[in-house]
């Protein structure tokens, strides 16, 4: 990957990150890059020994062959979506970038600043639920702490659906 242009997306698989992944295809993915999907996973007990391997440095780089497989993401401890996919191979044919996810498990604020330095990440792109300034102030956002701490360029997505 040396040279080449590591676009990265936090993804959850929840609306305002659906949304994300959408803009960052159609804004700034261009023919060549390497597409980058983040995913950070609860801490906690993992029966897989992989699990436990790769707990500090997240998983390997799956290409996407593997994350559109489901018995192979369960191993992973993630269930992926329909919707998600259909984006992902779509791109990844009309583009002819290359697709792979990275799976970390964890607080997602440290894991995701973690992933832009270690992969090491051109830019990133990350969804906001929008959450109100109490709700901010009392759970904290990922969104920005991400963008105040990542040593590369990040985007954050508004959640458009989100109601006030």
């Amino acid at each position: 990957m040396e040279g080449e242009r590591r676009v990265g997306v936090a993804i959850d698989f929840s609306p305002c990150s659906k949304q994300a992944l959408r803009w960052a295809v159609e804004n700034i993915v261009r023919d060549g890059d390497y597409l980058i999907l983040v995913n950070v996973q609860p801490g906690g007990y993992y029966e897989g020994t992989e699990i436990q391997l790769w707990e500090a440095s997240g998983s390997p780089l799956i290409p996407l062959t593997e994350f559109s497989n489901p018995a192979v993401m369960k191993k992973y401890g993630v269930k992926t979506d329909a919707e998600i996919l259909d984006i992902l191979n779509t791109v990844a044919r009309q583009k002819e970038i290359v697709v792979v996810t990275k799976v970390f498990w964890g607080d997602p604020r440290e894991k995701i600043c973690e992933a832009i330095e270690n992969i090491p990440l051109s830019c990133l792109v990350i969804g906001s639920r929008g959450l109100g300034k109490i709700s901010r102030i009392l759970l904290g956002s990922v969104s920005n702490h991400v963008v105040n701490t990542a040593a590369c360029p990040v985007t954050v997505v508004k959640n458009t659906d989100h109601e006030d």
